[in-house]
């Protein structure tokens, strides 16, 4: 599913590619802003009530698409954010002081809740994707099929070499959710 929201003239709307994981939806796009109307692309990702917003881009590539206040935007619209500060042919180790693997967990909690997972980038899409095969390797699904599924729903290349092996090295790993007893 792509969904596109109205612009002003001279400017390309933000696209929100999705698929559904793990019981939730997974959504890949490019950082609010990068078309030229960062305002209306705000609201149109936060209309999309996503639990995480993973954003993948370097703090000059958010300077360069006016997105400096993303992450208070963000979480101002009740969405948590998480900023790894990764040029384009990296791959995520840590943001601020969580590991991928506590990121990690918290997003396959949402999807597993049924939430929405957002994951932008600032360039066309390599990253994103990159974290996409990642998590949704990491909640079950198959690694040749996630490939598949990601090139149908967005144009992009998931990434050089080492940032496929290293999403393809994802251990399946659904979190559990236990009734507690007393």
């Amino acid at each position: 599913m792509t969904v596109t929201p109205s612009a002003p003239k001279n400017s390309d709307p933000i696209v929100i590619h999705a698929l559904p994981v793990g019981g939730g939806i997974l959504a890949l796009s490019t950082l609010p802003g990068a078309g030229g109307n960062y305002a209306g692309d705000i609201e149109h990702l936060s209309s999309w009530t996503p639990a995480i917003v993973i954003t993948l881009a370097t703090d000059a590539e958010l300077s360069a698409a006016h997105a400096e206040t993303l992450g208070a935007d963000m979480q101002d619209k009740g969405a948590r954010w998480v900023h790894f500060d990764i040029p384009a042919n990296a791959i995520p180790e840590r943001a601020g002081g969580e590991t991928w693997e506590q990121v990690s967990e918290r997003a396959r909690r949402a999807l597993k809740g049924g939430g929405r997972v957002v994951v932008l980038c600032g360039d066309q899409g390599a990253r994103s994707a990159m974290v996409a095969l990642r998590l949704m390797i990491e909640t079950g699904a198959a690694p040749g099929d996630t490939k598949d599924r990601l090139a149908n729903a967005q144009e992009a290349g998931i990434g050089n070499e080492n940032q496929i092996n290293w999403a393809k090295g994802a251990e399946q790993n659904m979190p559990l959710f236990m009734r507690h007893t007393q």
